[in-house]
């Protein structure tokens, strides 16, 4: 079924990027835009996520250069019976985390170093744990290449007019198709990421929380994380707005509202289908209450860097 799914929405965007190519150049225009939007699914194929992670100067980390960070990754792909992932660092102050690559086997993970700077433990593996579901249900192929394709979109609606101004492209519609591919195709190109990501972040919600073991261990770290987003800029994010649907919480403005133009489901449902899953499951009783969880930060053990503890090797809970 993920595949079929997978199929058609590659097809939508496809039909999409074609229909931009028509509204400028008429059929040849098309033609190109079917011609370039099959080059781009075959490269997106196999290096659309080096490409996000490179958009968001992520860097390639391991067991000896962040040692806790990586451990956490380790088990909880264990948990969860996936491959090891590629593990990254994103050197951003947003708080902010997101997943890649086109198949299990060839995943990657990435966290930004305010996300591990600011949550705890539990909080920085229940994250992970979601980036683990979207790996186990196959999100990140279609993830990543709608935000290549919508990218590409966006990009030749902003080249329509300069495109269209030729009198001798067989443009159909005249100026109006100019404006339809200027106004119109970028706005059904999010349209569809809306799509994709609204219903895949409360599937990848849960199986997270039964990866880590505690929804509301993601429960909290959503509310810090959609906190800081609002705070913090990303301006990797900012200038690739065509990934936004790939981060755990919307980077570009941290929207804490469902709406139409949202990206994300509002983050209190997403916290509150957490709450009620958690109070399906009978916690055992070495799990931390959910007000341990949200302790002070003037209580949390000091950190030497971004991904390591006191220096500390003890394991987490979630092992």
């Amino acid at each position: 079924m993920n595949l079929v799914r997978t199929a058609m929405l590659i097809a939508l965007m496809t039909a999409l990027f074609m229909g931009v190519g028509y509204l400028i150049g008429g059929t040849g225009g098309m033609m190109i835009a079917f011609l370039v939007a099959a080059v781009m699914n075959l490269f997106s194929y196999w290096n659309s996520d080096k490409m996000v992670l490179r958009m968001h100067h992520a860097v390639e980390v391991d067991a000896s250069t962040a040692p806790e960070f990586y451990r956490i990754v380790a088990d909880l792909a264990q948990n969860a019976g996936l491959p090891m992932p590629k593990v990254y660092v994103i050197h951003n102050q947003q708080p902010n985390a997101f997943a890649t690559g086109r198949n299990p086997e060839n995943a990657a993970v990435a966290a930004s170093v305010g996300l591990l700077e600011s949550l705890s433990d539990e909080e920085v593996a229940a994250v992970m744990a979601h980036e683990l579901a979207h790996v186990e249900h196959r999100d990140t192929l279609i993830m990543t290449i709608t935000a290549t394709l919508a990218g590409a979109i966006s990009m030749l609606g902003n080249f329509a007019l300069f495109f269209g101004g030729n009198r001798n492209n067989n443009n159909p519609l005249g100026f109006i198709g100019i404006l339809v591919a200027m106004i119109v195709a970028p706005f059904a190109a999010m349209l569809v990421q809306m799509m994709i990501s609204r219903t895949r972040e409360y599937a990848a919600d849960r199986r997270g929380a039964e990866i880590c073991g505690n929804p509301l261990w993601l429960a909290s770290a959503l509310r810090k994380i959609a906190l800081g987003a609002g705070r913090v800029v990303n301006e990797d994010a900012e200038r690739n707005p065509a990934t936004a649907h790939m981060f755990i919480i919307n980077p570009l403005n941290g929207q804490r509202m469902d709406s139409l133009f949202s990206t994300h489901p509002a983050t209190e449902n997403r916290i509150a289908a957490l709450e009620a899953m958690a109070g399906e499951m009978a916690p055992p009783p070495a799990r931390r209450s959910r007000d341990q969880i949200e302790r002070p930060a003037t209580t949390s053990v000091p950190k030497t860097g971004p991904w390591g503890r006191d220096g500390s090797s003890r394991k987490g809970p979630w092992s």
